[in-house]
């Protein structure tokens, strides 16, 4: 029960916030610098608009992949992956939405500053940080005690 709770509250909390910082570039905000621009880009596809091919496929394929990954996760019955789950999961689900509202996934963070990168949003960050948490939990079995 303390699993699902917090990684449902972690969940919804990431993805309140990052459908609040999309919406201010769905409605016009912008904002350029020498090395960060922020504009407003819909990803039609994955990691660097990999697998657009799938045109709408994609978001249901996703969306059945991470409930895949959300009902492992509780089957796990591990508190501490709680909290990074509930991070990738907020993520996750926030852009399947933008998927279903906006047709592709709102990006918005764009770095240009010695070469570029692809551009993208506080989700795919919390993603990320996700991901090097559940990778450090597998690696230091230690620091996961539950």
């Amino acid at each position: 029960m303390r699993l699902s709770a917090i990684m449902f509250f972690t969940m919804a909390g990431i993805f309140i916030i990052d459908q609040n910082i999309k919406m201010l570039f769905v409605d016009g905000f912008r904002y350029y610098t020498e090395c960060i621009d922020l504009i407003l880009v819909y990803n039609k596809g994955v990691a660097f608009s990999m697998l657009e091919f799938l045109q709408e496929w994609l978001k249901y394929i996703q969306l059945i992949l991470v409930i895949g990954i959300m009902v492992y996760i509780i089957s796990m019955k591990k508190v501490c992956f709680a909290f990074p789950a509930g991070l990738m999961l907020g993520g996750a689900f926030s852009n399947i939405y933008d998927r279903f509202i906006h047709g592709g996934v709102v990006d918005m963070v764009y770095w240009h500053c010695g070469f570029n990168f692809a551009v993208f949003n506080f989700a795919d960050v919390m993603i990320d940080i996700a991901v090097v948490w559940f990778l450090l939990l597998n690696f230091k079995p230690k620091l996961c005690k539950s």
